[in-house]
C-alpha cells in the first residue's frame, strides 16, 4: 500500500474504477496513457472495475512508480483535502434521495464549525440509486480495516453483514454501532419491535417502510388491500407493482414476509406480480397501458400522489415492512470519529430523515408524526443473527422469481 503523507493512497491492487472514484482527478491521467475508456462513466464502471491497477500497467509495459508520481500530483494539484491524518474523519454511505443533500449540508456546517479544532471530513454521500457496487468494491478488497473508511451508512441488509464484504470487520469488533442511545424511539416498541442491536454491532438511525398505494379505479370489485396477507390472495394475480430494482427495499420485502408468513407467501408475492416500477413510476401508473392496482414502494413517495386522484395509500395493518438505514463506525479510530457519528446520530439529522424523507428515525427524541402504535414488521435481530442473509435472499428471490409471469 502506497501512502503518502496525508494526501493519496493507492494500492497496485486497486482497480482503475475504485482510484478514479476516489479521485476522480486522475481519470486524465487515465486517458493520457492510453485508458481511453476511464473518460466515459459507464465504460469506466464496466472496464475499470475488473482491472487492477498493476495488472493494467502491465499490459502497458508503464513503470509503477513513474505512473503513481503522475497520479500523486494529479491530487495533489487538484486542491483537495488531505484524506488521511490525524483530524481527517472518512465518510462514505448511500443515502435515499430525499435527505442525501440536507444530510451533507448539515455535516459540511458542523464541520466548518470546528476546524479550529483540526476537524477534516472526507468522503462522499452519494444517492442510493447509485447502488452498492463502489463500496462493496472497497470492501472486499480491504485485506485489514485500516484500509477502509471510518463511517459507513447504507439502507437494507446486502452490504454489513456479507462476511467478504463487512461482515468480518463487524464480527471482529473493529466496526461498531455508533449511536449510542439506550433507548429507541418510542414508536419501535409501541409497535412491538426491538430496532436496537441487542449486541450493539450495528446502529440503526431511521428505517425506509414499504406501504400500498391502490389504484382504487383497478380495484375491479375488488376490496382495498388492508395487509400484506390480504396481497398473497389469489385475487390479485398479476395485479401488484413491486420495487425490484429497489435492491434494499426489495430484499427486506422478500426476506421479513418469508419469516414473517413463509416461502410459499414468497411464491404468492411473485406470482401477483405484474411489473416491476421505480417508486417515481408507481406514482404516476394511473397513466400506463398497463396499470398495476396495487404498488408497493417506500412510504416518501405515496405523498407525491395527485391530491383527488384515484390513488390511495395505504398503511399495511400487519405492518409497514421495514429497511433499515444502518450506521457503522470505526471502534479505534482517531478522536474525531465519535463526534461526526454523534452528529449523524443527533437529534436534527433524525428530524431530516423523518420530516424530510418520512423515514422514522430511532433517535428517542424525534417526533416521527406516526399515528400512535402504527405498526410495523421487522425482519428481527433473531433471524439476522442466526442466518447467512445473503443465501436466505437468493432463496426467496429464486422461489419468488419461479412464480413471476411479467
Amino acid at each position: 500500500m502506497y501512502d503518502h503523507p496525508g494526501k493519496v493512497l493507492i494500492s497496485p491492487e486497486d482497480t482503475l474504477w475504485q482510484i478514479a472514484e476516489r479521485y476522480p482527478e486522475t481519470i486524465a491521467v487515465f486517458v493520457r496513457h492510453g485508458f481511453s475508456l476511464m473518460a466515459d462513466p459507464e465504460k469506466r464502471l464496466a472496464f475499470g472495475s475488473k482491472l487492477r491497477l498493476d495488472i493494467a500497467l502491465g499490459m502497458r509495459q508503464i513503470d509503477f512508480e513513474v505512473f503513481y508520481s503522475e497520479l500523486e500530483a494529479a491530487v495533489m494539484n487538484s486542491g483537495r483535502q488531505p484524506e488521511y491524518g490525524p483530524g481527517v474523519v472518512r465518510v462514505k454511505g448511500l443515502l435515499p434521495c430525499p435527505v442525501r443533500l440536507p444530510l451533507q449540508e448539515k455535516l459540511d456546517t458542523f464541520v466548518a464549525s470546528r476546524q479550529a479544532d483540526g476537524l477534516v471530513l472526507a468522503g462522499e454521500l452519494k444517492a442510493a440509486s447509485m447502488g452498492l457496487d463502489w463500496l462493496k468494491s472497497d470492501a472486499e478488497a480491504a485485506a485489514s480495516p485500516s484500509e477502509l473508511d471510518d463511517i459507513y451508512l447504507s439502507a437494507g441488509f446486502d452490504l454489513f453483514f456479507e462476511e467478504r464484504y463487512f461482515g468480518r470487520f463487524i464480527k471482529s469488533g473493529h466496526f461498531v454501532d455508533p449511536t449510542g442511545w439506550d433507548r429507541p424511539n418510542p414508536c419501535f416498541p409501541q409497535a412491538g419491535v426491538d430496532i436496537l442491536d441487542p449486541l450493539r454491532r450495528y446502529g440503526v438511525v431511521a428505517v425506509v417502510p414499504a406501504v400500498f398505494l391502490v389504484n382504487t379505479a383497478e380495484l375491479a370489485g375488488r376490496p382495498v388491500p388492508s395487509s400484506w396477507e390480504d396481497l398473497l390472495h389469489p385475487q390479485w394475480e398479476a395485479s401488484l407493482s413491486l420495487p425490484v430494482s429497489d435492491f434494499d427495499l426489495f430484499n427486506a420485502i422478500l426476506l421479513t414476509i418469508s419469516n414473517k408468513y413463509g416461502m410459499d407467501a414468497v411464491e404468492a408475492l411473485g406470482r401477483n406480480m405484474q411489473q416491476s416500477l421505480h417508486p417515481a413510476q408507481m406514482v404516476k401508473s394511473e397513466r400506463l397501458s398497463r396499470r398495476p392496482a396495487v404498488t408497493i414502494m417506500p412510504n416518501f413517495f405515496t405523498k407525491m400522489a395527485r391530491p383527488g386522484g384515484p390513488m390511495l395509500a395505504v398503511w399495511p395493518a400487519d405492518g409497514a415492512i421495514l429497511s433499515p438505514v444502518f450506521m457503522i463506525a470505526k471502534s479505534d479510530g482517531n478522536s474525531h470519529i465519535g463526534d461526526v457519528a454523534s452528529l449523524l446520530a443527533s437529534r436534527e439529522v433524525g428530524e431530516i430523515l423523518s420530516h424530510l424523507g418520512l423515514f422514522p428515525s430511532v433517535h428517542p427524541l424525534v417526533d416521527n408524526r406516526l399515528p400512535a402504535g402504527a405498526p410495523m414488521m421487522w425482519l428481527g435481530w433473531d433471524f439476522i443473527g442466526s442466518n447467512d442473509l445473503n443465501t436466505a435472499f437468493e432463496a426467496c428471490n429464486e422461489r419468488f422469481k419461479s412464480a413471476t409471469t411479467y
